[in-house]
């Protein structure tokens, strides 16, 4: 699973991450990122209702979730550190 330590929980956190206005769409997916300096990446995910009921934006989430956990180590750092994505 993925650790409470490679999330992000707060509202504050989350916040930080969208005004930092680094974006990425693809498709109907949209990334924001910003660097945090700690040597690890933390995954947020915020999914609307446009996926679904309930049941299938929390299975969007799982696998988005898995993706980043299986991924992780392969992605880019920053000289400052990681990203909170």
């Amino acid at each position: 699973t993925l650790g409470p330590s490679k999330r992000l929980r707060h509202g504050e956190d989350y916040r930080a991450v969208f005004d930092a206005k680094m974006r990425k769409s693809r498709g109907p997916l949209s990334g924001f990122s910003r660097p945090n300096g700690l040597a690890r990446y933390r995954l947020g995910l915020a999914v609307g209702k446009s996926v679904g009921n309930a049941v299938e934006r929390h299975r969007a989430k799982r696998l988005v979730r898995e993706a980043f956990r299986q991924c992780q180590h392969e992605l880019p750092r920053a000289d400052s550190g990681a990203y909170d994505l």
